[in-house]
């Protein structure tokens, strides 16, 4: 009863935030203001490590731009912490970005994770976080937080799937009672998906292109089912026979064939959450659907693909790349009745 009237105290002297700690971009949630930072996860570093040049949307800007004096790192891969030092350097510029203040009391931090990380990524995630000035950080996994961003009601005895496709990983989780009932998490997602862009243009068009280019051109053009109207783009990058600079025109079609294996992989992982569901669970699925968030509900016709192969329906939020940072922003919000759904 103390601690609880303490931290309501604290909470008052201070502004805590939630963070959605992408693989691709990382967004953060302030008590009262909402979401005020949506920034790529990437940081450009001078090539000893010893200083940080620039973070976010300035370093992606940077990125295969550099020379030898500095290099460009996305921190986290896969969902999770890659390079320690520098998501602890991009955690604190985040955090000192949105507050724009010294701050008496350290804030608490809510932060979305994947499903079924060990133990250790989970220590790396809270270490980090304590490293750039908070003072207490709370874990939510990440189709939790989506659930609860999506407005579902995960106190409920009755079972809710989600899928989250990311960046580095897709996480699907089956819901009830405010705990995951089942989870399964796998690192394949929007990243993948790229790399399979930039495969598909270097192999079938002999042009490298860049990571960036391959996400451009996917959400330009890319879709998982067929459509009426053609979408075109023109790519550009660097002829592999030739070495000079040029540029192609591709279609949707071409980039449906480009990203048909992470894709099918993606749902194969949810067939195989479906099968591994209890029956009771089962058969609230079939009545409340599937809730698809992340970057990756984003790409045409994916929601229809998973329709076909699952015979459910698929339910998507106004704006699926917010859902996990608003699910951790509402925790953060009423911590004291909804700290049950973080994860030790």
């Amino acid at each position: 009863m103390i601690k609880e009237k303490l931290n309501k105290l604290m909470s008052c002297l201070t502004t805590d935030i939630a963070m959605d700690l992408g693989t691709a971009n990382t967004l953060v949630y302030i008590r009262d203001k909402g979401i005020v930072l949506n920034e790529p996860s990437v940081v450009a570093v001078s090539a000893n490590g010893t200083k940080v040049e620039a973070v976010g949307l300035e370093a992606k800007n940077m990125f295969g731009r550099t020379n030898s004096q500095l290099q460009t790192i996305r921190p986290m891969k896969d969902g999770v912490i890659a390079d320690f030092n520098v998501t602890n350097h991009m955690i604190a510029y985040f955090i000192k970005k949105t507050l724009k203040k010294n701050w008496f009391i350290k804030p608490r931090i809510v932060i979305g994770i994947p499903t079924c990380i060990t133990q250790v990524e989970k220590k790396a995630v809270i270490e980090s976080a304590l490293m750039s000035g908070v003072r207490e950080v709370s874990l939510v996994e990440e189709p939790m937080a989506a659930a609860i961003g999506a407005g579902i009601p995960v106190h409920k005895a009755e079972g809710n799937m989600v899928i989250d496709i990311g960046g580095g990983t897709s996480d699907i989780a089956v819901i009830s009672l405010s705990a995951i009932a089942y989870g399964e998490s796998i690192r394949l997602a929007g990243d993948a998906i790229d790399e399979a862009i930039v495969r598909y243009i270097r192999l079938n068009h002999h042009l490298s292109i860049g990571i960036f280019e391959g996400e451009r051109v996917k959400i330009a053009i890319g879709n998982a089912y067929p459509t009426i109207d053609r979408l075109t783009t023109e790519v550009k990058g660097l002829n592999i026979k030739t070495g000079v600079p040029t540029s192609v025109i591709v279609s949707d079609d071409e980039i449906r064939i480009a990203m048909q294996e992470p894709i099918s992989n993606i749902i194969t992982a949810l067939m195989r959450a479906l099968e591994k569901t209890p029956p009771e669970l089962s058969s609230d699925i079939h009545s409340n659907g599937i809730y698809m968030t992340g970057g990756g509900a984003l790409i045409r016709g994916l929601d229809k693909l998973i329709e076909e192969k699952t015979f459910l329906t698929v339910h998507k939020p106004n704006n699926p790349l917010l859902s996990i940072v608003q699910g951790a922003g509402i925790v953060l919000d009423n911590y004291e009745q909804m700290k049950n759904v973080c994860v030790s």
